[in-house]
């Protein structure tokens, strides 16, 4: 599905057509990707999994001392106005904040209003064909800073993880620093073995996922083995199976890595099990 050419999205306190958006030249964000951002995912036109998104943003806010730019009800009403205004059924919204507007120098400026966009995506979230097929995935170097917690738009590491990947054919990659796997590019990682669901515990290296969050405690609820700790190139070789989740995949299945098939090639029985069980849970959420 595409986005419309009309589409409406958010600057700094004003809802605009899109082809109308502008920014500063100046803005911090702009010049030293000095801010963060987030995706929320929409599905049946509202958007879900909020509460965790809200909190994520907060943390990485505080990180940086960049202060909020209106109420935090006041910032999920503009998500809710973009869903309507786009008519948005299916898909995301993106949202971003920056240090705000200020000539060019280092240290943060004083008496500065913090910049705030956002805009939506139309996406197949519920019924993406990689559900049934999976995804390859190529394992990248671990280019990028050492606050991989805050959610930067630094985000030039990943870009060249990601083109690496696609180089390669991959359709996410897994970013690798000394031996272990830190996360996917735009992802978290997991595997499974004997039942049991590996995943990297949270630190600096790596982003507190929202999906991460959630699918842990999905799969706490069903009974599921959970290891948080770190894991190898080879030991997700070996794996029975591998999965990704975001805002965008929710839990997607890697069927093969660096072009060594991963279980049977085929999506495994607990990543659908979790899949489908976060599915219900944003669909219940939808309908609230």
């Amino acid at each position: 599905m595409k986005n419309s050419l009309n589409r409406i999205v958010y600057v700094n306190g004003d809802y605009v057509k899109e082809e109308d958006a502008v920014i500063s030249i100046f803005d911090r964000g702009f010049i030293f990707g000095d801010g963060v951002y987030e995706v929320v995912p929409v599905i049946n036109g509202k958007p879900v999994d909020k509460k965790y998104f809200l909190e994520r943003l907060d943390r990485s806010l505080n990180e940086l001392s960049i202060p909020w730019p209106c109420s935090k009800e006041e910032y999920m009403e503009v998500m809710n106005q973009l869903v309507t205004k786009n008519n948005l059924q299916e898909g995301i919204v993106y949202s971003q904040v920056t240090r705000g507007a200020a000539d060019r120098d280092f240290p943060f400026p004083e008496d500065v209003e913090p910049g705030f966009v956002a805009f939506t995506s139309v996406m197949d979230l519920l019924n993406n064909a990689e559900i049934e097929t999976g995804i390859p995935v190529v394992t990248t170097p671990d280019l990028r800073w050492k606050r991989r917690d805050i959610k930067s738009v630094n985000l030039l590491g990943q870009v060249l993880a990601k083109q690496d990947a696609v180089s390669k054919n991959g359709k996410e990659g897994w970013m690798v620093e000394d031996g272990v796997v830190t996360e996917g590019v735009s992802s978290s990682a997991y595997i499974i073995k004997d039942g049991v669901l590996i995943t990297r515990p949270l630190s600096n290296s790596i982003l507190p996922g929202i999906r991460r969050r959630t699918l842990l405690e999905i799969a706490k609820g069903a009974g599921i083995e959970i290891a948080e700790r770190t894991f190898t190139v080879d030991e997700a070789l070996a794996a029975d199976e591998a999965f990704i989740s975001s805002a965008t995949t929710m839990a997607l299945a890697v069927v093969s890595i660096d072009g060594q098939t991963i279980g049977k090639g085929t999506p495994g029985p607990i990543t659908r099990q979790l899949r489908n069980l976060y599915q219900q849970r944003v669909l219940a959420e939808a309908a609230e």
